[in-house]
Protein backbone atom coordinates (compact mmCIF):
# COMPACT_ATOMS: atom_id res chain seq x y z
CA UNK A 1 0.00 0.00 0.00
CA UNK A 2 1.30 3.58 -0.78
CA UNK A 3 1.97 5.89 2.37
CA UNK A 4 0.96 8.56 0.33
CA UNK A 5 -2.13 10.22 2.42
CA UNK A 6 -5.23 10.73 0.12
CA UNK A 7 -6.84 13.40 2.35
CA UNK A 8 -6.19 15.21 5.42
CA UNK A 9 -9.99 14.42 6.71
CA UNK A 10 -9.22 15.78 9.98
CA UNK A 11 -9.13 18.95 8.24
CA UNK A 12 -11.83 18.96 5.80
CA UNK A 13 -14.34 18.22 7.94
CA UNK A 14 -13.38 19.59 11.48
CA UNK A 15 -16.62 19.41 12.98
CA UNK A 16 -17.09 15.66 12.21
CA UNK A 17 -13.66 15.37 13.97
CA UNK A 18 -13.94 16.83 17.08
CA UNK A 19 -17.04 14.81 17.84
CA UNK A 20 -14.84 11.25 17.26
CA UNK A 21 -12.90 12.75 18.99
CA UNK A 22 -15.21 13.95 22.03
CA UNK A 23 -16.93 10.25 21.63
CA UNK A 24 -13.70 8.61 22.16
CA UNK A 25 -12.55 10.37 25.33
CA UNK A 26 -16.53 9.60 26.53
CA UNK A 27 -15.70 5.97 26.39
CA UNK A 28 -12.17 5.98 28.17
CA UNK A 29 -13.92 7.95 31.11
CA UNK A 30 -16.92 4.88 30.38
CA UNK A 31 -17.44 2.32 33.47
CA UNK A 32 -15.62 0.26 30.89
CA UNK A 33 -12.05 1.98 32.28
CA UNK A 34 -9.33 3.30 30.24
CA UNK A 35 -7.38 -0.03 29.89
CA UNK A 36 -10.53 -2.30 28.29
CA UNK A 37 -11.44 0.48 26.06
CA UNK A 38 -7.46 0.79 24.64
CA UNK A 39 -7.45 -3.21 24.48
CA UNK A 40 -10.23 -3.34 22.23
CA UNK A 41 -9.21 -0.33 20.13
CA UNK A 42 -6.03 -1.83 19.98
CA UNK A 43 -7.73 -5.70 19.46
CA UNK A 44 -9.69 -4.37 16.74
CA UNK A 45 -7.62 -1.98 14.98
CA UNK A 46 -5.30 -4.93 14.26
CA UNK A 47 -8.18 -7.09 12.85
CA UNK A 48 -8.94 -3.78 10.29
CA UNK A 49 -5.16 -3.33 9.75
CA UNK A 50 -4.67 0.08 11.22
CA UNK A 51 -1.17 0.47 11.32
CA UNK A 52 -2.05 4.41 12.78
CA UNK A 53 -4.27 3.44 15.29
CA UNK A 54 -2.65 0.04 16.10
CA UNK A 55 0.63 2.58 17.28
CA UNK A 56 -1.48 5.09 19.00
CA UNK A 57 -3.20 2.48 21.27
CA UNK A 58 -0.11 0.52 21.47
CA UNK A 59 1.82 3.58 23.15
CA UNK A 60 -1.96 4.72 25.12
CA UNK A 61 -1.59 1.62 26.53
CA UNK A 62 2.00 1.71 27.57
CA UNK A 63 2.02 5.27 29.18
CA UNK A 64 -0.63 4.18 31.37
CA UNK A 65 1.25 0.89 32.24
CA UNK A 66 0.64 -1.78 30.34
CA UNK A 67 3.42 -4.56 30.04
CA UNK A 68 5.00 -4.74 26.34
CA UNK A 69 4.65 -8.40 26.47
CA UNK A 70 1.33 -8.64 26.99
CA UNK A 71 0.28 -6.37 24.58
CA UNK A 72 2.27 -8.28 22.38
CA UNK A 73 0.22 -11.33 23.36
CA UNK A 74 -2.92 -9.61 22.01
CA UNK A 75 -3.92 -10.92 18.54
CA UNK A 76 -3.63 -14.17 20.26
CA UNK A 77 -5.35 -13.55 23.77
CA UNK A 78 -7.21 -17.14 24.03
CA UNK A 79 -3.92 -18.28 24.62
CA UNK A 80 -2.38 -15.11 26.74
CA UNK A 81 -2.16 -15.74 30.20
CA UNK A 82 -2.22 -11.90 30.84
CA UNK A 83 -6.02 -11.27 30.14
CA UNK A 84 -8.73 -11.72 32.66
CA UNK A 85 -11.65 -13.60 31.45
CA UNK A 86 -13.82 -9.82 31.88
CA UNK A 87 -10.90 -8.22 29.20
CA UNK A 88 -11.41 -11.49 27.57
CA UNK A 89 -15.23 -11.93 26.53
CA UNK A 90 -14.87 -7.92 25.76
CA UNK A 91 -12.00 -9.08 23.34
CA UNK A 92 -14.51 -12.24 21.89
CA UNK A 93 -17.57 -9.83 21.56
CA UNK A 94 -15.09 -7.33 19.78
CA UNK A 95 -13.93 -9.67 17.47
CA UNK A 96 -17.72 -11.11 16.68
CA UNK A 97 -19.11 -7.44 16.36
CA UNK A 98 -15.75 -6.18 14.01
CA UNK A 99 -16.64 -9.05 11.46
CA UNK A 100 -20.36 -9.24 11.62
CA UNK A 101 -20.86 -10.53 7.93
CA UNK A 102 -18.30 -13.57 8.59
CA UNK A 103 -19.71 -14.07 12.10
CA UNK A 104 -22.65 -14.82 14.42
CA UNK A 105 -23.22 -12.45 17.65
CA UNK A 106 -26.02 -15.15 17.98
CA UNK A 107 -27.92 -14.84 21.57
CA UNK A 108 -25.60 -17.30 23.40
CA UNK A 109 -22.65 -15.25 22.14
CA UNK A 110 -24.39 -12.15 23.99
CA UNK A 111 -25.33 -14.20 26.68
CA UNK A 112 -21.92 -15.29 27.13
CA UNK A 113 -20.75 -11.37 27.43
CA UNK A 114 -23.68 -10.65 29.98
CA UNK A 115 -21.98 -12.73 31.86
CA UNK A 116 -19.20 -10.13 32.07
CA UNK A 117 -21.03 -6.93 31.55
CA UNK A 118 -24.24 -4.79 32.79
CA UNK A 119 -26.73 -4.23 30.14
CA UNK A 120 -24.65 -0.45 30.20
CA UNK A 121 -21.80 -2.35 29.83
CA UNK A 122 -22.82 -4.19 26.81
CA UNK A 123 -24.53 -0.66 25.52
CA UNK A 124 -20.29 1.52 26.07
CA UNK A 125 -18.82 -1.97 24.57
CA UNK A 126 -20.77 -1.72 21.16
CA UNK A 127 -19.85 2.30 20.91
CA UNK A 128 -16.56 1.46 22.02
CA UNK A 129 -16.26 -1.23 19.42
CA UNK A 130 -18.35 0.54 16.43
CA UNK A 131 -16.03 3.74 17.65
CA UNK A 132 -12.43 2.11 16.57
CA UNK A 133 -13.89 0.69 13.93
CA UNK A 134 -14.79 3.82 12.17
CA UNK A 135 -11.59 5.37 13.28
CA UNK A 136 -9.86 2.39 11.66
CA UNK A 137 -11.90 2.87 8.24
CA UNK A 138 -11.19 6.67 7.68
CA UNK A 139 -7.37 6.30 8.44
CA UNK A 140 -6.89 3.25 6.33
CA UNK A 141 -9.20 4.27 3.49
CA UNK A 142 -7.52 7.90 3.74
CA UNK A 143 -3.99 6.26 4.21
CA UNK A 144 -2.82 7.88 7.22
CA UNK A 145 0.59 7.45 7.79
CA UNK A 146 2.34 5.89 11.00
CA UNK A 147 4.36 9.03 12.08
CA UNK A 148 7.88 7.94 12.04
CA UNK A 149 8.48 9.76 15.20
CA UNK A 150 5.33 9.56 17.36
CA UNK A 151 3.64 13.27 18.84
CA UNK A 152 4.22 13.42 21.84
Amino acid sequence: MSQSVRLPYYKLAPAAFQKMLELSAVLHESSLGRRLVDLIFLRVSQINGCAFCMDMHWRDLIAHGADARELNTLAGWRESPFFTEREQAALHWAELITRVPQTDASDEEYARVRQHFSETEVAELGFTISTINAWNLLNVGFRNPVARTPAT
